[in-house]
């Protein structure tokens, strides 16, 4: 990750959930959570495991449909869209378990990300990968990097995409220390570049660095919500992730 900043986004986007429920049988994973993601802004979501983190991850990106509530994206109702609708209006994902195209060399793999929308697909393939540090793997297969590099691949699929939105499930996992303050580097540089990031995160210390704003969820529901220091000092919070 020693390329240059990524240029600017598309013009920017207001990620927001209003009332969102997702339901599994008679249990509430998420039970009516309100969340804003400003353009500019790296927006927190903490909690402990079983907080309800990933199900309202998936209700934000279109891989689990809300039962009640809305979603929506630069002030479009996006809860009845599917994923590659959302992709196309500028939201794009990464996963906790990472997700590569194995077969597929390294280039191709941040190719994907780069036709999801239309035009110049080889020149944000290329931006993406030198923001990443990815050219001297480019042309080697997927499945034979290790776990950073592969992280590292799946940030720049989602970046090529040209989002307005960024969702990211836990980025720095597999990463260096060397990697993570590089990868803090470019987020920030997004989010300065005026595009909104929502980050789910269990490290405490990397989310205080990079969050401006943090949700604390537990048992579905948001127990905690503002600026990051005072989120993580609040008792509720403490208590809820076990620190």
């Amino acid at each position: 990750m020693t390329g240059p900043r990524p240029r600017s986004a598309p013009p920017a986007a207001r990620l927001t959930a209003r009332g969102v429920v997702r339901r599994y049988g008679g249990i509430a994973a998420v039970a009516g959570v309100d969340l804003v993601a400003a353009p500019g802004r790296v927006t927190g979501l903490i909690g402990p495991n079983g907080a309800g983190k990933s199900t309202l991850f998936d209700c934000l990106a279109g891989t689990a449909r809300p039962d009640a509530g809305r979603v929506l994206l630069g002030g479009r109702d996006v809860t009845r869209l599917p994923v590659h609708a959302r992709v196309r209006l500028g939201l794009a994902r990464t996963f906790q378990q990472i997700a590569v195209f194995p077969t597929l060399s390294v280039a191709d793999n941040v190719r994907v990300g780069a036709e999801q929308r239309p035009g110049r697909a080889g020149d944000r393939t290329a931006r993406a990968l030198a923001v990443f540090g990815l050219e001297a793997v480019a042309a080697e297969p997927a499945g034979g990097q290790p776990t950073g590099v592969l992280r590292l691949v799946e940030l720049a699929r989602a970046l090529a995409g040209g989002p307005r939105v960024l969702l990211l499930d836990e980025p720095a996992a597999g990463l260096d220390t060397a990697q993570t303050a590089r990868l803090l580097t470019v987020l920030r540089g997004l989010a300065d570049d005026g595009m909104a990031l929502v980050l789910v995160e269990h490290d405490p210390d990397l989310v205080s660095e990079l969050a401006d704003t943090v949700y604390a969820m537990a048992d579905g529901r948001v127990v905690a919500a503002g600026p990051t220091a005072a989120v993580l000092a609040d008792p509720r919070v403490v208590r809820a992730w076990g620190r």
